[in-house]
């Protein structure tokens, strides 16, 4: 490794310290810059430096003057932007499309990044550095790639790539990509040249879409087919989701109005050894001391640990399997051991590591049997079942084991969220290891829904594997002094769910006791299956029609989840009149709200007929 810094520089002055008087690489980040491996923009600058690269970041900066673009002037080799760890429109905006309070990556919480921040920050750039190379990536970017649906202008946008200045698009997890893209162009070559990287999307001419034969590469239906025909749009959902596998995929095509969008396969996975020495980078895991406020989204990772990349659950509305993928990338034991005994003797640590995991916790270790040599199966979903599916949890209580015997450590939480599907009978050691060590008071998972035909839309387990789970998690907790208690967390407003099937949730969760105020609308972001079927009313794998709760149902659903909330007494007491369920309105204790006084009652406001 080569020596890094205590900081990546975000002035000349701090990179004079360091007799930098030229950067080979800049990114402009929407986050505060973070040192921590949680915060990409840290992760990496710090594996570019790694490579013997220089870097200085420019973090949120003011994109109505050109100023804080200037400030550590033109790199050597390249401009690297990012819109920060969330899209940019998903931080600032709810489900209702109503400007959120707080950026949980800004300094005390303060807006300091524009709407679609990666084009805005592109177009300045662009302006103001006219020759040099833009690479735009993070999750914004790699999740529109495509034509896509954007649920805040409710209408599908063209590629990122089409509309901003840039030359290139990296997507997924960026490490090779970007370090293939710095060397080349380190070596001298021209931007326009490099067009066949693994991990990156492309544009060329419009013509040059009759250079693709149909062996090497997938044309999509266009930009233009899929901003006018839904199922035009929900096919070329489905040929994109078909080519994300590394070993097998193919270049896919798109054609826009003025260019063509070209992406390569995805990225190949990070190796153990690789992903060890990405997450042993010396980061402090704090802010940048220029910052006089708090960061809000550091603190609950602060000495927390990666574990792992990658999940093979495939919930239809998640974009990790088009941006992380499916395959599990571990690390190993020895090197997660070195990390949490590094952090234990940075200041602030007070002997709890927060939390162990990646995308899922408890798939450390898990993995394919197939991938290295076939990759993964087409439809990339993966059941406990499967045969080629190798995943004893083994590994992560050998793991947890190890990590919590580290002199200085107190607790180690597992704080990440797990599947509790894959907890098989004969592996209740797992859960007994789990709930004895590494939980709290609270043990947080997702069924999302319990009506099988709006679990089968979300891929997510059914009502009988988190019963299941329940009846075990509850046999856990006799005689203890000091019982735990599980967090669920439900959707409402999914594409498929109806208000029928919301308040047999709803039921669900009185008859059981798990109301929670911790739910969540379904909120439609690019590039996932749940999205593709809330714009096209679609399943883009069947063609057969989906039910989209849209305005006023969405909003009747929602209340569903929180039906003891008087604020949401009105809706609810809508929803049961609408679809006949008046038994559950009164004082009896099977009912869920209660009677309201006529001039409180809004029947039927949202369609003007009765629906289910």
């Amino acid at each position: 490794m080569t020596d890094q810094p205590d900081f990546i520089p975000m002035s000349m002055g701090e990179a004079r310290r360091l007799g930098i008087t030229t950067f080979d690489i800049i990114f402009i980040s929407g986050d505060a810059y973070v040192d921590h491996p949680s915060f990409a923009s840290a992760l990496l600058s710090r594996a570019l430096w790694d490579r013997g690269f220089s870097v200085g970041i420019i973090a949120q900066p003011d994109w109505q003057q050109p100023q804080d673009f200037l400030r550590l002037g033109k790199p050597r080799l390249f401009f690297a932007i990012s819109a920060g760890n969330v899209d940019s429109m998903v931080s600032h905006y709810t489900a209702r499309k109503r400007l959120r309070s707080t950026d949980a990556y800004s300094p005390g919480g303060k807006w300091r990044r524009p709407d679609r921040a990666s084009l805005v920050y592109a177009e300045k750039l662009h302006r103001l550095f006219p020759e040099t190379p833009l690479v735009i990536g993070g999750i914004e970017a790699s999740l529109r790639r495509f034509a896509h649906y954007d649920y805040w202008s409710d209408r599908v946008r063209q590629s990122l790539l089409a509309d901003a200045p840039a030359d290139i698009l990296v997507f997924g997890m960026g490490e090779l990509p970007l370090f293939t893209i710095a060397e080349r162009l380190s070596s001298g070559e021209h931007i326009a040249a490099i067009t066949n990287i693994p991990g990156t999307v492309i544009k060329k001419g419009i013509h040059s879409i009759n250079e693709h034969s149909s062996s090497e590469a997938v044309i999509i239906p266009s930009f233009t087919e899929v901003s006018s025909d839904k199922r035009s749009y929900a096919r070329a959902f489905s040929m994109i989701h078909a080519e994300q596998d590394p070993h097998r995929g193919r270049r896919v095509v798109q054609a826009h109005p003025k260019t063509l969008i070209s992406q390569n396969p995805p990225s190949r996975p990070l190796s153990t050894h690789e992903l060890d020495r990405l997450y042993e980078l010396p980061f402090s895991r704090t802010a940048h001391p220029s910052y006089e406020e708090p960061i809000p989204a550091l603190e609950p990772v602060r000495f927390s640990v990666v574990s792992h990349r990658g999940c093979f659950g495939n919930c239809s509305f998640c974009a990790i399997s088009h941006h992380q993928g499916s395959i599990i990338q571990s690390r190993s034991l020895s090197s997660i051991t070195r990390e949490i005994t590094r952090i234990t003797t940075l200041p602030g640590f007070r002997g709890i590591v927060q939390d162990v995991g990646g995308p899922t916790a408890n798939m450390y270790g898990m993995f394919c049997r197939n991938w290295e040599t076939r990759g993964t199966c087409p439809d990339r979903v993966c059941t406990p079942g499967c045969p080629n599916l190798a995943c004893s949890h083994d590994h992560q209580i050998t793991l947890l084991k190890t990590l919590r015997q580290i002199p200085g450590v107190k607790r180690v939480f597992v704080s990440s969220g797990i599947r509790y599907d894959l907890i098989g009978r004969d592996e209740e050691d797992y859960l007994e290891e789990l709930c004895t060590w590494h939980v709290s008071g609270h043990l947080k998972v997702a069924p999302e829904h319990i009506t099988q035909h709006v679990t089968g839309l979300m891929g997510k387990p059914g009502r009988e594997a988190f019963d299941s789970f329940r009846e075990k998690f509850k046999a856990f907790q006799a005689g203890k002094k000091k019982r735990q208690y599980l967090v669920p967390y439900f959707m409402s407003g999914h594409p498929g769910c109806t208000i029928r099937d919301m308040i047999e949730l709803a039921e669900y969760i009185r008859d059981n006791r798990l109301y929670t105020e911790q739910v969540q609308d379904f909120t439609p972001t690019p590039m996932t299956l749940s999205t593709c079927m809330y714009h096209t009313g679609i399943n883009p794998f069947t063609l057969e029609p989906v039910h989209v709760p849209k305005d006023r149902e969405k909003r009747i659903q929602r209340a569903m989840l929180q039906y003891l909330d008087k604020a949401n007494h009105e809706l609810v007491l809508e929803g049961l009149h609408a679809t006949g369920r008046m038994d559950l309105i009164g004082d009896g204790e099977q009912c869920l709200v209660p009677v309201l006084p006529k001039n409180r009652q809004k029947r039927n406001n949202w369609g003007g007929k009765k629906r289910a």
